[in-house]
């Protein structure tokens, strides 16, 4: 399917959908805890629906109704599954659930997921969990799905780099459940607000852990997790595609439903707008943001990879030149997004050069044409709100990727007042 779009003003409200990350930890915590846990408000998308289907293959019953989920938790036993589990295009629940599965007491667990999930590293986390006690394999030996994971977690010592926090957040949401104690020792972190958002849900559940930072931990084994009752706020990655719309020229765009105090690390999204010359408003109804003269400015975006997209193409609407650094991790994505990013707004007339961690973006006078999604969610999106400022019609194709994170994303660009349309 494909997404058509044409200039247009954006204006009024939208409600943000659920994080993606808190879903999907929730979930996981729930599917290990005591009891039955209640999950309020969380993101109904391929990868959230991705992640329910990996807890009930490893045996965790879960009731699925509008804005509530109920969860009844295996108490810290997950079972061996009867097939394959396949977390479709899901990253994250891949990397978790290759921790969860390392408490299995017998059997094994086979996990892998579609040809963009075969192609994204893994290795790093298999060895350190087989490290600590349980034997996880790459079936084709390249450190990517498919993985074999049997054993279990007996603790002990390991160190990660963790070129992708998905692999610290797995050990550290597993490693409390384990028989003994487990020391990790982290060389390498990126996006280090993700492992604060896991520290966050541990600390909720009353787990205890020593730290050094975040480069040492030391986390008791033999503990529990209760049941909860959250309400999931709404996803500052998603919002930023709209948080930048509000940035462009004639917008003014408020979203609902975000949580300022919550620990998402892609609220930062808000610093990088304001460094552009973006005039935000905080207040109880959301976050509103208007249009201003962009400016070009540098941003480290080694927190927030997942915004590349989305600040690539605000970028070339910014007076002179726009830095994206120290974000090699984004090229380890659904796609290698900052290839991505210049492959695609080149099309449209963009001055973008591809550095070894980011892009160098230069104001640019785009024009129509035809690009692709690379069955990249983000890419889809940020191409789509870059194109209503395009004087002529920008056709995306592989539009049904946003559904991953956010089904009703081109719905919501409508109501905005978003001149765009679906083609099949």
């Amino acid at each position: 399917m494909d997404l058509i779009c044409q200039k247009s003003t954006l204006r009024g409200g939208v409600t943000i959908p659920g994080s993606k990350s808190h879903t999907i930890r929730a979930v996981a915590v729930a599917a290990l805890a005591e009891g039955e846990s209640v999950i309020r408000q969380p993101l109904e998308s391929r990868d959230a629906e991705a992640c329910v289907a990996v807890y009930r293959a490893l045996g965790a019953e879960l009731e699925l109704t509008p804005d509530l989920w109920r969860v009844q938790g295996l108490h810290g036993e997950p079972r061996t599954p009867e097939n394959v589990i396949d977390v479709g295009n899901s990253g994250t629940s891949l990397r978790i659930a290759m921790g969860s599965a390392a408490l299995l007491r017998s059997g094994l667990a086979v996990l892998t997921g579609d040809h963009q999930i075969r192609r994204r590293p893994g290795g790093p986390l298999a060895d350190a969990l087989t490290r600590l006690g349980a034997r996880v394999r790459s079936t084709r030996g390249n450190g990517c799905a498919p993985f074999v994971v049997e054993g279990r977690m007996r603790g002990g010592r390991t160190a990660i780099e963790a070129v992708t926090s998905q692999y610290l957040s797995s050990l550290l949401l597993a490693a409390p459940l384990a028989d003994g104690d487990t020391e990790i020792e982290v060389i390498v972190l990126n996006e280090a607000p993700y492992v604060v958002m896991t520290l966050d849900w541990l600390e909720r559940e009353g787990i205890v852990l020593e730290r050094d930072g975040l480069q040492w931990f030391r986390v008791p084994g033999g503990q529990r997790y209760p049941a909860f009752d959250r309400r999931i706020p709404g996803d500052f990655s998603s919002a930023t595609f709209f948080l930048a719309a509000g940035a462009l020229e004639g917008n003014d765009v408020l979203s609902r439903g975000l949580d300022l105090t919550d620990v998402q690390g892609d609220k930062a999204v808000l610093d990088y707008l304001r460094a552009m010359g973006a005039e935000i408003t905080e207040d109880d109804e959301g976050v509103r943001v208007r249009a201003k003269a962009l400016k070009g400015a540098e941003l480290d975006l080694n927190a927030t990879p997942d915004a590349l997209p989305m600040m690539a193409v605000l970028g070339c609407f910014a007076e002179g030149t726009t830095r994206l650094v120290n974000v090699p991790q984004a090229r380890l994505k659904e796609t290698d997004r900052i290839a991505v990013m210049r492959q695609e707004l080149t099309k449209l007339g963009a001055d973008i050069e591809e550095l070894a961690d980011g892009l160098v973006i230069h104001q640019s006078r785009l024009h129509g044409g035809e690009v692709d999604g690379q069955d990249d969610h983000r890419v889809v999106m940020a191409l789509a709100v870059g194109a209503t400022r395009i004087s002529e019609p920008v056709r995306i194709r592989g539009y049904e990727a946003a559904a991953v994170t956010y089904p009703e994303f081109a719905e919501d660009l409508m109501r905005l007042g978003g001149a765009a349309r679906l083609a099949g």
